[in-house]
């Protein structure tokens, strides 16, 4: 019964997404409206952890699954790929470095910012 709640909750911030990107004046993708509602929710203390652990760590431990339809998405358009596939798997390590690197620096931002404010403001050494 827990792990429906979950989804429910889960599947209730996507329908909210879908809303509100249906609504607004200028296109904005409702799964990044739906996680920002997740975060808010979170940050305000309405929801907890614990009411959305179960189906989160399923979600990450199972997340290939919703890697392969763009991979037969791929497989299926790869005669119009191939002509341009060098420029594609440049771009595609390119924003694969990219990607890194801004999660990386954000990792060190956020662990920066934690230090900060579990000292008092004092930083560590």
């Amino acid at each position: 019964m827990e792990i429906i709640l979950e989804l429910i909750i889960i599947l209730g911030a996507c329908f909210i997404g879908e809303i509100l990107s249906a609504v607004l004046p200028f296109s904005f993708p409702s799964s990044i409206i739906a996680m920002i509602l997740l975060f808010l929710l979170l940050l305000c203390g309405i929801l907890k952890e614990k009411h959305l652990s179960h189906v989160g760590d399923f979600l990450l431990k199972n997340m290939s699954i919703f890697f392969l339809p763009a991979a037969v998405g791929i497989l299926e358009h790869f005669s119009i790929i191939r002509q341009a596939l060098i420029p594609f798997l440049l771009i595609c390590a390119i924003t694969l470095l990219l990607t890194f690197a801004a999660t990386a620096y954000t990792v060190m931002g956020v662990r920066a910012l934690q230090r900060h404010f579990s000292k008092g403001g004092k930083n560590r050494a």
